[in-house]
């Protein structure tokens, strides 16, 4: 939805000055092109180029990315050979072999200093577009593996930013902590600590635009106001405290150890350091 602009409205704030710039690459999921995601997607490159930024887009419908991981991904595999995915994709992740289509998309994400993610909330979740993306994208050998380093930890795209973007048609309180749809943190944790933080991104707090289906002109700048704000601090606002995995909070079997959370603290915020 590419909302009508009300008359007046307010600018967003000014984004800020990085000292140098930045590598931003938005990772966009949505199949209509005048939807609130496109929109959304718009104003973030615009509002990061000016501040200075280089933007890369993926553009994933537009690129009618295969979402599939199958032999294809693979060229070095016989045609008679058994696929054994991890092993297939740290092969030919290591040995340069994989498709051009995948190769390439790794080489943005190592290109960029922060990857920002937006796509509609679907069965709680991003579209298949995107999860085939992350499947296809974030091989053996290149996210994880056992000749990168550990996960949940400083892993092999430590030192990069991401941050999600996401719109949802529900209201913003049934994705709260007594919320029928369970906190929002809770059903992004997938994508925030098992794709992001286990790969050593460091994940903001996510950005979500609810009520999304019929969003009024003037709650679209009022979201294009918030976005800018958490734009303007993507690389200076603090991540997610997601705990380390080599950080000693962890047994060997990855099991959290006896005590190290604070009294009272359940569920999936035992993973996260007491503040």
């Amino acid at each position: 939805m590419n909302a009508t602009t009300p008359s007046a409205p307010p600018s967003p704030p000014a984004p800020s000055s990085p000292s140098s710039p930045q590598k931003i690459l938005i990772v966009s999921a949505h199949p209509e092109s005048d939807s609130l995601n496109a929109s959304l997607t718009d104003f973030a490159v615009g509002h990061l180029r000016a501040a200075g930024h280089e933007v890369r887009v993926c553009d994933l419908y537009a690129m009618k990315w295969k979402a599939t991981v199958d032999a294809d991904d693979f060229p070095d595999l016989a045609p008679d050979e058994r696929l054994h995915v991890m092993a297939a994709s740290e092969d030919a992740t290591l040995a340069g072999r994989l498709s051009a289509d995948v190769a390439a998309e790794q080489e943005k994400v190592r290109w960029a200093d922060a990857v920002v993610f937006q796509f509609p909330m679907w069965w709680f979740g991003p579209p298949a577009i995107l999860k085939g993306w992350i499947d296809r994208v974030f091989t053996a050998g290149f996210g994880y593996g056992p000749k990168v380093p550990p996960p949940y930890s400083e892993g092999p795209l430590a030192g990069r930013r991401a941050l999600v973007s996401v719109t949802a048609g529900a209201r913003g309180t049934a994705f709260s902590d007594r919320g029928i749809h369970g906190r929002l943190a809770d059903v992004l944790y997938p994508v925030q600590h098992g794709l992001f933080w286990f790969t050593g991104m460091a994940p903001l707090e996510p950005f979500a635009v609810f009520e999304a289906n019929n969003l009024p002109a003037e709650e679209f700048e009022t979201a294009k106001q918030e976005y800018a704000r958490r734009l303007n601090g993507l690389f200076t606002d603090e991540p997610v405290p997601f705990r380390s995995l080599v950080g000693g909070d962890y047994d060997h079997d990855m099991r959290l150890l006896p005590g190290v959370e604070e009294p009272g603290i359940a569920g999936l915020d035992l993973h996260v350091r007491p503040g």
